[in-house]
């Protein structure tokens, strides 16, 4: 008797299909806070390279993430912003108004998963 794999093919595909929506869902968010409102303009020039960076770094942990969820989202902007608070050159203040910005994000994200 051959050794055969068994596999639940709609489980990998699940997963898949989650982690592309999380993807979806934070290009969209990112998206609509440059663009989608009247005060994108001001915000695409007030961006700073370490807020976008900042950003990319969270965009690449939910990808990370085998399910997202509003706690998980939270979290991983805590995670990525602690290490931001130990650099002298970042203004604390800047730095806790894009940590707000980021986790008000998340009404729009759950938007993005239910459709």
């Amino acid at each position: 008797m051959k050794n055969t794999k068994i596999t639940k093919t709609g489980e990998s595909h699940g997963v898949a299909l989650g982690l592309g929506v999380a993807t979806l869902a934070a290009t969209v968010a990112g998206a609509y806070f440059l663009y989608g409102s009247s005060k994108g303009p001001a915000r695409r020039r007030a961006l700073k390279t370490w807020t976008v960076k900042m950003k990319g770094e969270v965009m690449e942990e939910i990808e990370n993430m085998k399910e997202l969820s509003e706690v998980g989202y939270h979290n991983v902007i805590d995670k990525v912003s602690k290490k931001y608070e130990a650099l002298q050159n970042i203004d604390q203040k800047e730095l806790q108004t894009t940590v707000k910005r980021l986790k008000g994000h998340w009404k729009d994200i759950k938007k993005e998963l239910k459709a």
